[in-house]
């Protein structure tokens, strides 16, 4: 699950890279990327997940879906959904037809899709700007995040940004263990009508399906 969250939403290998300060550059784009996602009133975005061993062999191709309206979250991925409504997270495993019920977490350190469109960075990762290139037409700046806990179960995540949208393109986590996750966002539309209910388990649309109430 937090695999999952870190890649949506959501840096210079070189000696130049900053280890005791950020590089300013790469923190104007992450802070515009930032800035923009919090003008929106919702987000409706699908994105394939690749898994690549550490040689950079595919193990698995997937897509997904993510729908974000304040504080509310809607992932749909891989036989599992994910729901939450601000104050309740639903965790629905379609394969074993049961649902995990908790409350939200209000630490600062818990991971929403949300915060991972906005200044998650600051506190967590040093991080530099490894350049530009060309993607399909699109003008992709690449930074590179090394996160300042070492007992993170990654050491390293590439986020690829969208210079004229200023939205992120990618991004991509590798794993102490060798395994590699890249989150490629397909398609987004913003500011489009969504209805609370999209972000609440429905019961009765499940039938059969059992309830696990961590609350």
């Amino acid at each position: 699950m937090k695999k999952l969250l870190l890649g949506i939403v959501l840096f210079s290998s070189t000696a130049s890279f900053a280890q005791v300060k950020n590089d300013p550059a790469a923190k104007a784009i992450l802070d515009g990327v930032s800035a923009k996602f919090k003008t929106y009133s919702t987000v409706d975005a699908s994105f394939t997940y690749k898994v690549e061993n550490g040689s950079g062999k595919a193990l698995s191709n997937k897509t997904g879906t993510v729908k974000l309206k304040g504080t509310k979250y809607r992932v749909s991925f891989n036989g599992q959904e994910i729901f939450s409504d601000g104050k309740t997270v639903w965790n629905y495993d379609k394969a074993a037809k049961e649902v995990t019920i908790s409350n939200v977490e209000t630490k600062n350190s818990t991971i929403t899709p949300q915060k991972l469109f906005t200044n998650f960075y600051d506190k967590d990762f040093l991080y530099g700007l490894n350049g530009e290139k060309k993607i399909g037409g699109k003008t992709i700046q690449e930074i590179e995040m090394t996160p300042t806990d070492k007992s993170k179960p990654f050491f390293k995540v590439y986020v690829q940004v969208d210079k004229v949208a200023k939205s992120i393109y990618s991004t991509k986590v590798l794993e102490n263990a060798g395994n590699r996750y890249t989150y490629t966002i397909s398609t987004m539309k913003t500011n489009k009508p969504i209805p609370d209910t999209e972000f609440t388990f429905d019961k009765k649309k499940y039938p059969g399906v059992e309830e696990v109430d961590l609350r």
